[in-house]
């Protein structure tokens, strides 16, 4: 199988754009569709309203480590887990 990379839009009919012809031979295609959520608006013109509520924390079975989950104080949306991990190792090995 071989792959093409393309862009295009969808129409409000439904119909798929594309930005420049692809030279391909006719025949049956698989279509896997990527979409930016950042760049294109909702089609209705709105943008997603955020959710008001918190998402839910892990319940587990443990009183303890459930009273710590419960008063944990809530991740900021920013928090990239990778560069947390950078810098602990950084500190730790005085890198």
């Amino acid at each position: 199988m071989q792959a093409y990379k393309t862009t295009g839009t969808i129409d409000r009919a439904g119909n798929l754009i594309l930005a420049e012809p692809l030279n391909i031979p006719p025949g049956e295609v698989e279509i896997i569709l990527l979409r930016s959520v950042t760049a294109n608006p909702e089609p209705n013109g709105s943008a997603p309203e955020p959710s008001a509520e918190q998402p839910k924390k892990p319940a587990s079975k443990l009183k303890s480590l459930r009273d710590l989950l419960d008063n944990a104080p809530p991740v900021s949306p920013d928090f990239d887990p990778d560069e947390a991990r950078w810098e602990a190792l950084k500190e730790k090995y005085d890198l």
